[in-house]
């Protein structure tokens, strides 16, 4: 087995004196690196261990093989997306082999965007930076759900200079220190059964009353805000095979993502929990919700609406009946393809703190809707089972109920 390195990238025809100066200060920090050519241009300008061209060799005969072996022949987004491709298929290879111990990269925008795709697809906890001129922007696009380290340049990357050597300087420093003291030096984690839960603040109450018992008897729990990236998180995790089962509690991004909030799920929401069959417990925490940013930011089409000012950079909307019908049967058409052993638990005396008797936004109706169409749509099966529970959310009874559904779960899927 090769000993792993920390691989170092950039576009060698434009920042080739930059990753050269990159790689001697790992070196200087006690790392080995293997520097790798990415550029889509000219040829590099500093000797490096990876040539562009096996980089490129990694995508095939196929795939536009003739222009993808000399991406200066296509205009620079094509270029760009082509070695983007490239560098996924070939770093992913790299670390089957075990040769990556962390990466390291460099870029303005278009090398950011190059490199993000084949960073982000290496192992959570896998040590992975780049350095780059859109660090203090929106970074979503590049880290999406990953645990990728955008670190700003301050200035651009575009020769040596004052800042720019400090900057390098650290970067070597801190991928060398994630290498050498990180997440790879750990202790193993044990037989620690893990699981994933949803929560937003407004189902607090009923996820911590699960989560606490559950941990108390020996399940590593991750819990994870329902912000859009929460559940695409959760799902990576799935899909990647690190949690042994999921409790869904909230499932508020439904509503964000058919009525238009800030915090959508994506349209494969559930989808990994179908395709690996894990013990799974779903229910419908915060469905009377629609987030949106400040007051002033409401939409046009939505200010007549019943909206409720959680803090200044926070508003949210009640779901109507009509829209809540429209979540339970998105739901309902991804769960009806599970396999795998899956409890459906309903709250019928609210969803969430807002809409408790009293709160502002309980709506019997609207909540109703909601259940009655999940109920239609999801009837028990053999590895499927629907319960409609008379209390609220955050009632200590519900949580219960969750665990006692887990425990099911759980125990229908040791014995498949």
């Amino acid at each position: 087995m090769p000993m792993p390195t920390i691989h170092a990238f950039a576009t060698g025809d434009t920042k080739g004196e930059e990753l050269a100066f990159l790689a001697a200060r790992i070196r200087a920090a006690g790392g080995t690196v293997t520097t790798v050519d990415v550029g889509t241009q000219g040829p590099a300008t500093v000797p490096v261990d990876v040539p562009r061209t096996a980089v490129l060799a990694a995508l095939g005969p196929t795939a536009g093989a003739g222009n993808a072996a000399d991406p200066a022949r296509l205009d620079r987004g094509a270029a760009v997306a082509t070695m983007s491709r490239a560098v996924a298929s070939w770093l992913g290879d790299e670390h089957t082999a075990g040769r990556v111990a962390g990466v390291i990269g460099l870029g303005g925008s278009g090398g950011t965007i190059l490199l993000a795709p084949g960073f982000r697809q290496l192992p959570l906890g896998l040590p992975k930076l780049i350095v780059s001129t859109v660090a203090a922007g929106n970074t979503a696009p590049y880290v999406d759900v990953s645990d990728l380290i955008l670190m700003p340049s301050v200035v651009d990357v575009a020769g040596l200079n004052t800042v720019s050597r400090r900057i390098l300087a650290n970067a070597a420093a801190a991928i060398v220190g994630m290498v050498r003291d990180g997440a790879a030096t750990l202790p193993p984690g044990g037989s620690r059964p893990t699981l994933g839960m949803t929560m937003f603040g407004v189902t607090t109450p009923c996820v911590t009353a699960v989560r606490q018992p559950l941990e108390a008897d020996g399940f590593d729990c991750l819990v994870f805000h329902a912000t859009g990236t929460g559940g695409r998180a959760l799902e990576a995790l799935v899909e990647g095979g690190l949690l042994d089962g999921v409790l869904d509690l909230t499932t508020t991004e439904v509503a964000d993502h058919l009525v238009g909030g800030v915090f959508p799920c994506g349209p494969d929401r559930f989808g990994a929990v179908v395709r690996r069959g894990i013990p799974c417990v779903v229910s419908t925490g915060a469905l009377d919700m629609v987030n949106f940013g400040s007051l002033d930011g409401v939409p046009e089409r939505f200010r007549h609406r019943l909206l409720h000012v959680h803090n200044p950079q926070v508003t949210l909307m009640r779901t109507t009946p009509a829209e809540n019908v429209a979540a339970a049967r998105f739901i309902a058409e991804r769960l009806a393809a599970a396999t795998g052993p899956l409890e459906i638990v309903l709250p019928l005396g609210g969803v969430s703190a807002l809409d408790a008797p009293g709160g502002p936004f309980h709506d019997p109706e609207a909540d109703e809707a909601l259940h009655a169409e999940l109920t239609r749509l999801l009837p028990d099966t053999a590895t499927r089972r629907l319960r409609r529970i008379d209390v609220h959310i955050n009632d200590p009874a519900f949580a219960i109920e969750v665990r006692s559904a887990f425990d099911r779960v759980r125990h229908r899927g040791a014995r498949a």
